[in-house]
């Protein structure tokens, strides 16, 4: 059953990035280029998505389990450090050259375009690289 909920939740999760625009890297690098022709309908979509992910958040901190019955794991670190600097300038970065971030990438990947499995071929490079270096911080 868990795995039924978690298909038909990423189905309405690609749904939404494709109604959005967000698998659209043109509408995502003009969101991007506020000095210039800025599309602010991103910011739309970014502030529904905050808005509802805070109070699922918060009623999520009051529950033990989830409504399946699966015990909640809940994000424990508030630390804002230079990793997740980093982190945050680097995703940055390639979402701003790209015009393109994780989920909206899988969502591209069914499209069959070549650029999206060279985007996705970086990303898992990336992945990796980050895994090498966890261990070697460890």
């Amino acid at each position: 059953m868990i795995m039924i909920i978690a298909l038909l939740a990423g189905l309405v999760f690609g749904a939404g990035l494709i109604l959005s625009g967000m698998v659209n890297p043109a509408i995502v690098l003009a969101f991007l280029d506020v000095a210039g022709n800025w599309d602010s309908s991103l910011l739309w979509v970014m502030g529904g998505a905050v808005t509802i992910g805070s109070i699922a958040f918060a009623l999520a901190k009051r529950r033990k389990v989830s409504f399946l019955g699966v015990p909640m794991q809940m994000p424990t670190t508030t630390k804002i450090d230079k990793r997740l600097l980093l982190g945050s300038f680097l995703f940055g970065i390639g979402w701003g050259i790209a015009g393109i971030c994780p989920g909206p990438a899988l969502v591209l990947a069914g499209s069959g375009e070549t650029e999206i499995f060279v985007f996705l071929a970086a990303m898992l490079l990336g992945m990796g690289i980050f895994e090498i270096a966890e261990k070697k911080h460890r």
